[in-house]
């Protein structure tokens, strides 16, 4: 009687785990707008691009933005002005920016 109390006891410490852990990387919308500041010359600070080669990102799906990133910064996805700028990026900065982006709909 006492091991069938324990398996539902562990799921659930187990669910509790992770969704401290998402919450604890939870991207920051306001450190993403603070970001954004050096994309605003393509992307507008409002996601709308002013250039007519840059992509309108408001509202963009926040897992693409974060694909897009990251393949810009390993090489995997080339752009001669957003492989520079993504390099330098730290993963949280690209769930900001993402999030951010995305937020604006």
């Amino acid at each position: 009687m006492k091991r069938s109390f324990l398996l539902p006891l562990a799921v659930a410490l187990a669910f509790a785990v992770s969704g401290f852990a998402c919450a604890a990387n939870a991207a920051d919308i306001a450190k993403g707008r603070a970001k954004a500041v050096q994309c605003q010359a393509c992307h507008g600070m409002d996601g709308i691009a002013k250039i007519p080669e840059a992509p309108n990102l408001a509202g963009q799906n926040e897992d693409y933005l974060i694909k897009a990133l990251k393949d810009f910064k390993s090489g995997a996805r080339q752009n001669d002005m957003m492989s520079l700028v993504a390099k330098p990026l730290s993963d949280d900065d690209i769930a900001n920016l993402a999030a951010f982006y995305h937020s604006l709909r």
